[in-house]
């Protein structure tokens, strides 16, 4: 970079060290460097300027040009206000101050021309801006503020001490002055020539300052597609020395594990199980170590390709073992399995935080002796005293759910490392896989097994619950079980939102024991109790489970045909989509039924309505994506992404996303490990990038 980029803020004008460490745990903002990276979120036109008549709420920022005629002071104390008229000639819009009243009465002169810049809101039916910006016209601002005024992320106690959008122009006129000439490229000459990009420096001055919206997008461009290439040229290099140094185990043959559980299998694999078995297949005998993650509905089968695989590897002579996030689940994985599997020569155990300790002795003594063929379990398994002979393939079920440096944990149980298959039910939109999971080969399972019916998804609001009760006790006596779902456990003051603890009350009242029992199930509970509620409602023994969405992950009861979420609004897309995956599990038709308030936002009306049109996992995480942005779907901040995006975004850059995987993809096909003199600058930045990360202390 360039060593003016390491000043401390506190050496800038204006700031001292009071304002810097403010800004350091407001917005993690140290150094001159990681200011100039901050980057506008929002631009605001100030070239142009509004006739008053022309003004409406939606407009947002505009400038208006003209005069007052008249101004008042109304009320007194904290409800003291100044009223004014501003006309441009034509039209008048009214004018409302709540501070500096005496400052503005002084310095503001009726029929003197003025520049007001502020938000239009509507107030009893008129138009009217409060505490616009004012000053006289021509006035000479800021650089690049005559034109776009760039916005910048802030704070309430960032503005509370005199740090507002002003100030933080200033502080980038004066970062950028500072720095002038000594910003250094982070591109090779042959990639900003080939694509046409604005130089480094360049990019930071428009994108802070730009003259006009085409240098704009140069420069947004520009920035942009170095925060994608460097995160796809660390991938690409990651899995090209993954595929050069670790040999992987050769699994040449098939024979009694994999044949007995084939031969046992009550029904056909769907092609896209068949599939993604022959592509596991090709990984695991090309003699290279295999790293795929496997994508695919709830249901869809993705354990059973699992453990097919798992039985080629034992086939082979090697272990196995499956990573579950929950007991429940390793549970449920360990009793389908176990029957699968049962009369024939694989041994399989269960290993979870409740495995007493006589039982877990005599787990871990199979086990390392090579007798224990599979082992299944929660996080337990990545434990020092767990020791496998020949440990030679790893499923991580639900993968976002585990740490980086506990998958590493795993891999590192045998001396040569075994081959990985991540699993999860979460469907990954493409340009989101290609930046968190870039460095892994993808397979998919795009088909529900046979005999599945598609889930009927329901809209009610609050005022049909009556109706919803009705179909409930219509299902019971169908035998059928059904799960209510609550986005909290105790009533919330600040949230008007349907509650675990209210939800049950009204459901023992409306559906009493002993004619219907009912399991409750919420994070805050002992794990032993929330087993026994959970047991009870797997073995059937209760017909509702009332619960929060906890059961996301973790409960397979084909028995349970309707999913019922209350206050749906308050769930984003994927997790509801996962939940609605909890029912359908059987041959019987299931139902999801949403239910919500009146009063409805845009987006939650856009999230229903899409997940009562389609099922389609990847088109649902697909419309996630653009609603919710990267940044908060669910599992993409453990994953992790190799650089922190500033800029880009992926739900809108996928085509810049391919035009940089694409550039380095060439670069390392060429040199592999950036080893040529020509690619030292990549290597460089990579290095500096992965500091940045791995700098833990400048995480606020």
């Amino acid at each position: 970079m360039s060593r003016a980029f390491d000043t401390n803020l506190q050496f800038l004008s204006g700031v001292g060290p009071r304002r810097a460490l403010l800004l350091q745990k407001e917005l993690g903002i140290h150094t001159l460097g990681d200011l100039l990276s901050c980057y506008p979120f929002r631009y605001i036109d100030r070239s142009r300027f509004y006739a008053i008549r022309e003004l409406h709420p939606d407009l947002g920022y505009v400038q208006v040009r003209g005069r007052f005629t008249s101004m008042s002071v109304q009320g007194v104390g904290p409800k003291k206000r100044l009223t004014a008229s501003f006309t441009d000639g034509v039209s008048e819009i009214e004018v409302v101050f709540f501070q500096g009243i005496k400052w503005i009465q002084e310095k503001m002169k009726m029929g003197t021309e003025y520049v007001l810049f502020g938000k239009v809101s509507l107030f009893n039916q008129s138009m009217n801006m409060v505490h616009p910006e004012v000053e006289p016209p021509q006035i000479d601002t800021l650089q690049g503020s005559a034109s776009m005024q760039a916005l910048y992320p802030s704070t309430e106690k960032l503005k509370n001490n005199g740090i507002n959008q002003k100030f933080f122009s200033r502080l980038m006129a004066d970062a950028l002055a500072k720095s002038s000439g000594q910003i250094a490229e982070t591109l090779p000459p042959p990639l900003i020539r080939r694509f046409s990009l604005l130089s480094r420096s360049e990019a930071l001055t428009h994108i802070h300052f730009p003259a006009n919206s085409n240098l704009l997008s140069k420069a947004q461009q520009r920035l942009k597609f170095e925060e994608l290439f460097y995160i796809q040229l660390d991938l690409l290099k990651q899995k090209a020395l993954r595929l050069s140094t670790r040999q992987g185990q050769c699994f040449i043959k098939i024979g009694a594990h994999f044949d007995h559980c084939y031969r046992r299998l009550p029904f056909e694999l769907t092609n896209a199980q068949k599939r993604v078995l022959k592509e596991i297949r090709s990984d695991t005998g090309s003699g290279k170590q295999m790293n795929r993650l496997l994508q695919g509905d709830v249901g869809s089968g993705k354990t059973l390709v699992a453990l097919l695989s798992a039985l080629i590897a034992m086939d082979n002579g090697f272990q196995a073992c499956i990573m579950a996030p929950t007991e429940i689940l390793a549970q449920q994985h360990c009793a389908s399995i176990s029957k699968l599997t049962a009369e024939g020569p694989t041994t399989v155990g269960l290993l979870t935080g409740a495995t007493k300790r006589g039982a877990r002795k005599k787990l871990l003594d199979a086990l390392s002796d090579g007798t224990l063929h599979l082992l299944i379990g929660t996080h337990a398994l990545i434990e020092e005293k767990v020791q496998f002979a020949n440990l030679g393939f790893v499923v991580i079920d639900e993968q976002h759910r585990f740490g980086v440096d506990q998958r590493a944990r795993l891999w590192n149980k045998n001396e040569a490392p075994p081959h990985i298959l991540v699993m999860t039910a979460t469907p990954i939109p493409r340009t989101l896989a290609m930046t968190l999971y870039g460095d892994l080969e993808v397979s998919v399972i795009d088909e529900l097994p046979p005999g599945r019916q598609p889930i009927k998804s329901l809209h009610f609001n609050d005022n049909q619950r009556l109706r919803v009760f009705h179909f409930m006790k219509e299902q019971i006596r169908a035998g059928r079980q059904v799960y209510v779902v609550y986005p909290l456990i105790k009533e919330s003051e600040k949230m008007d939102y349907k509650n675990l603890e209210e939800g049950y009350a009204v459901i023992a009242r409306e559906f009493p024991p002993p004619q219907y029992r009912t399991s409750v199930v919420h994070g805050q509970q002992k794990s032993e109790d929330k087993a026994f509620e959970m047991k009870l409602f797997v073995e059937g023994k209760t017909h509702i489970m009332a619960a929060t969405s906890v059961i996301e992950v973790g409960v397979d009861v084909p028995n349970a045909s309707v999913m019922v979420i209350e206050s749906a609004e308050r769930f984003g897309l994927s997790q509801l989509h996962q939940l609605r995956g909890r029912v359908g599990r059987g041959a019987a038709q299931s139902y999801c039924i949403f239910m919500t308030g009146h009063k409805l936002t845009k987006e939650a009306r856009q999230r229903i309505e899409l997940l009562c049109a389609t099922q389609d996992g990847f088109e649902i995480a697909e419309a996630d994506l653009r609603l919710r942005g990267p940044g908060d779907l669910e599992g993409v901040r453990q994953s992790g992404i190799a650089f922190e995006l500033k800029i880009a975004d992926l739900a809108r850059d996928g085509q810049l996303l391919e035009l940089a995987r694409n550039a380095a993809a060439k670069v390392l096909e060429e040199d592999p490990m950036l080893q040529n003199p020509q690619n030292a600058l990549l290597n460089t930045e990579l290095q500096r990038l992965h500091q940045e990360v791995a700098d833990y202390s400048r995480i606020s």
